[in-house]
């Protein structure tokens, strides 16, 4: 693929985003192609070796802010005409309570995800607090002269302790697991407003 393909295949990934970013982003590409060039590398080369058109559009889009591209988005390219004015007020009944419902429902399931890992984050601390409190009462236990109860709660306590560490390590990774599962829904929602425009 030459300089020119590849700009070109590049400028039409990116229609999602203003005219003015797209024109950036096609110029600071250009220019790394050039730099190369100058170093010695073929035109082909040069473009290989920057990554392809894929890589660079998955990486654009996940450093640009979703708010950023929805807003680029539902900015109208031109004038709506009075027939889709009216119908947007005629529908306005039936389209906002839809909008709104479903905005709900995506954000509930969401903030019930979070309120999982919460509650697991609050049992590991329920029997991380067990096993502290079971080695104070053990002790207290063993100093008033019920040294066998004593030692028997020290004994759940330290169980405690050990089912504690192994319920950290999965609170952690579900916490991972949930945080990459947002940034992954991040993404598809920004493909899909930057990439529908090209199909």
């Amino acid at each position: 693929m030459n300089k020119q393909e590849f700009l070109s295949e590049l400028s039409n990934w990116l229609s999602g985003f203003t005219q003015d970013e797209i024109d950036e982003r096609v110029n600071f590409y250009s220019e790394m192609i050039d730099d190369r060039m100058e170093e010695g590398l073929s035109e082909e080369e040069a473009v290989r070796d920057i990554g392809t058109v894929d890589e660079i559009v998955s990486q654009i889009i996940e450093e640009t802010p979703l708010v950023k591209i929805v807003k680029n988005k539902i900015k109208p390219k031109r004038k709506l005409n009075a027939w889709e004015i009216v119908l947007l007020i005629v529908g306005f009944p039936v389209w906002l309570p839809l909008l709104i419902a479903t905005i709900a429902v995506v954000l509930s399931l969401y903030v019930s995800l979070w309120a999982v890992i919460i509650s697991l984050w609050a049992a590991a601390v329920a029997v991380i607090g067990c096993a502290i409190g079971g080695i104070v009462a053990g002790i207290m236990f063993i100093c008033t002269e019920n040294a066998l109860s004593g030692v028997a709660m020290i004994g759940a306590a330290l169980a405690c302790g050990g089912i504690a560490v192994f319920m950290c390590y999965g609170c952690n990774a579900a916490t991972k697991g949930v945080l990459k599962l947002t940034k992954k829904i991040a993404i598809g929602i920004k493909n899909l407003f930057v990439r529908r425009e090209r199909a």
